[in-house]
C-alpha cells in the first residue's frame, strides 16, 4: 500500500521483499487462516443442514489435503495480483533480505547469496514481525506449533490445547474444533479476548459460545510446562498471578493431556538484524520501531509503519495498510496523520466479534458522561432466518450530545458490519443521524437501527 501511493504520488519506488508478497497478512495470517474457517463453518454448516430442510446422506468427510490445496491457489492467486499491481505502478521489486548500511544505502542479498546495492531517499520500514518463541516450550513445528505451523498442518489433531486465549487463540479454537479436534484454551488473564478494545460483555458472550461448541478453557492459568508423553503431551497449568479472578479450587495441578499444542501467546518484531544501528536508529527494549502519528521515526525521511511499531500502536493488517499510506503522504511532502480513534477490530470466532472506539469501562473509568444500550441478534427477523441469533451490539453514546464512541458487537458477520460504526465515529455521528439512516428490511444491520432507537428511549423490538 505504501509503494503504490508514493507511486501514485510521483515517487519512483523500490519495494525489498524476502520471501512472498502481501506480508503476513496474505501469507501466514488473515487470508489463510479465513480460507481455514470458510471451510470449518461450511462443514458446521452440513452438520446442521436438516433444520434447514436439506437431507444429506450418507458420512461427510472433511479433508485436510484439499484445503490446504485450495488455500495456495488463493494465497498464489492473491500475490499474482500484488505483482501486477507494482508492474501497473512502475514499482522496482527486488527479492532478497534487506539490510540497511547507512543513510541513504541498503543492500540485499539474494537467495543465491549475490548482493545488490541500492540507494534511497526516502525509506519506509515495513519489516512486520513473527510469532513469540516460548523457552519453556520451544516451537518444533510438529508437537509444539506457531501459529504460522498451524496453517499448514496436513491433518486435523484429534487434541489441540491452545496456549493463549487472545484473537488468534480463540479463532483457532473454533476452526479446529469445528474440523474435529478436541480443543482447550488456556488463557492467563481472567476473560478471554482480554483486549481493551474488546468489551467484557462480548468476551463473556464468546465464552458462552464457546461452552455450546464443546471447547473447554481456562481463563486466569498459565502453562507451566510441557512434556513429551506416552500418548502425545503432558502439559500442567498453574494459577496466574495476572487474573484478577484466579481462585484456588484444588491442592492438585491441572494436567492435560492432547496431541498438540499450539502457542498463541504474542509476537515480536522483525527488527533484529535489518541494519538500523547504521543509520543510528533506535528501538525500544523489546525491538519495536517507535512512530509518531505521521509514521515518522525521529530520523529525518525515514518511517515506519505496521507491526514493526509494536503494541503500542494497533497490530492489525487494515491498520498498517493505512499508516502505509500516511507514511507515503508524508514522505512526498504532506501532511497526513493515523487517526487511531476509529479503527475497526474483526474477530473470526463464532459468532464474530467487532468492536470500534471506546468500551463502556474505557468510558468509565475516563470519567466520561455516557449512556449505554444494546441490542440482541435474536429480535432481528434476518438472524432468525439463518439460524444465527447468538450475540448483540452495545452501543457507547455522549449523554448530553448523543455523538457515538463506541460500538462493540459479537454475532453472525459482525466484521462486515462493524464499518458502519467505524464511520460513525470517523464523522462524529449522533444516535439520532444513525437512528434517522433507513437500513434494509431483512437484514442484519437493522441491528444497528435498532440499537440506536433503544439509545433514544424509542425501542421498537427489544
Amino acid at each position: 500500500m505504501a509503494a503504490i501511493r508514493a507511486a501514485q504520488l510521483g515517487a519512483e519506488v523500490t519495494l525489498v521483499e524476502q520471501a512472498f508478497l502481501g506480508g503476513t497478512c496474505l501469507n501466514q495470517g488473515c487470508i489463510p487462516s479465513k480460507v481455514m474457517k470458510t471451510s470449518a463453518e461450511r462443514l458446521e454448516a452440513a452438520g446442521n443442514a436438516a433444520s434447514f430442510g436439506l437431507m444429506i446422506e450418507g458420512n461427510i468427510r472433511f479433508d485436510m489435503a484439499t484445503l490446504q490445496e485450495r488455500k495456495e491457489r488463493i494465497l498464489e492467486t492473491q500475490r499474482k495480483g500484488i505483482e501486477g499491481l507494482l508492474r501497473r505502478h512502475k514499482i522496482h521489486l527486488v527479492r532478497g533480505e534487506g539490510r540497511i548500511t547507512g543513510m541513504g544505502r541498503l543492500e540485499v542479498r539474494g537467495e543465491e547469496g549475490e548482493t545488490e546495492t541500492l540507494s534511497w531517499d526516502r525509506l519506509i520500514i515495513a519489516t512486520g514481525s513473527r510469532p513469540l518463541n516460548i523457552p519453556p516450550f520451544p516451537f518444533d513445528g510438529n508437537h509444539i506449533l506457531s501459529s504460522d505451523d498451524a496453517l499448514s498442518l496436513r491433518e486435523v489433531p484429534h487434541s489441540l490445547v491452545i496456549v493463549g486465549g487472545g484473537v488468534i487463540g480463540c479463532e483457532f479454537a473454533f476452526i479446529f474444533s469445528a474440523l474435529g479436534a478436541e480443543v482447550t484454551v488456556v488463557e492467563a488473564l481472567n476473560r478471554l479476548l482480554p483486549l481493551p478494545s474488546v468489551d467484557e460483555d462480548s468476551s463473556k458472550v464468546l465464552q458462552r459460545e464457546m461452552k455450546k461448541h464443546k471447547i473447554r478453557f481456562y481463563v486466569s492459568h498459565l502453562v507451566e510446562k510441557v512434556e513429551r508423553a506416552s500418548d502425545g503431551l503432558s502439559i500442567r497449568l498453574s494459577l496466574s498471578p495476572f487474573g484478577e479472578k484466579a481462585e484456588k479450587t484444588s491442592d492438585d495441578p491441572v494436567i492435560l493431556q492432547a496431541e498438540k499444542v499450539l502457542v498463541c501467546i504474542g509476537r515480536v518484531p522483525n527488527t533484529g538484524d535489518i541494519g538500523l544501528d547504521t543509520i543510528g536508529l533506535e528501538t525500544d527494549e523489546k525491538g519495536w520501531i517507535p512512530a509518531d502519528s505521521r509514521m515518522a521515526t525521529g530520523l529525518e525521511n525515514v518511517y515506519a509503519i505496521g507491526d514493526v511499531l509494536g503494541p503500542d500502536k494497533v497490530m492489525l493488517a487494515h491498520v498498517a495498510s493505512h499508516e502505509g499510506i500516511v507514511a507515503a503522504e508524508n514522505a512526498m511532502g504532506n501532511d497526513q496523520k493515523m487517526n487511531y480513534e476509529a479503527i475497526p477490530n474483526a474477530i473470526f470466532t463464532t459468532p464474530e466479534v467487532a468492536s470500534v472506539g471506546i468500551t463502556e469501562t474505557q468510558a468509565v473509568e475516563a470519567g466520561r458522561d455516557v449512556r449505554v444500550d444494546t441490542f440482541l441478534f435474536r429480535n432481528i427477523g434476518k438472524s432468525q432466518v439463518i439460524g444465527e441469533i447468538a450475540g448483540q451490539v452495545k452501543l457507547v453514546s455522549e449523554k448530553d450530545s448523543g455523538r457515538i464512541l463506541g460500538v462493540h458487537m459479537v454475532g453472525p458477520h459482525v466484521t462486515d458490519l462493524i464499518a458502519e460504526g467505524t464511520l460513525a465515529i470517523q464523522t462524529g455521528c449522533s444516535v439520532s443521524n444513525l437512528a434517522r439512516t433507513i437500513h434494509p428490511h431483512p437484514t442484519l444491520s437493522e441491528v444497528m437501527q435498532e440499537v440506536a432507537y433503544k439509545a433514544l428511549d424509542r425501542g421498537i423490538h427489544g
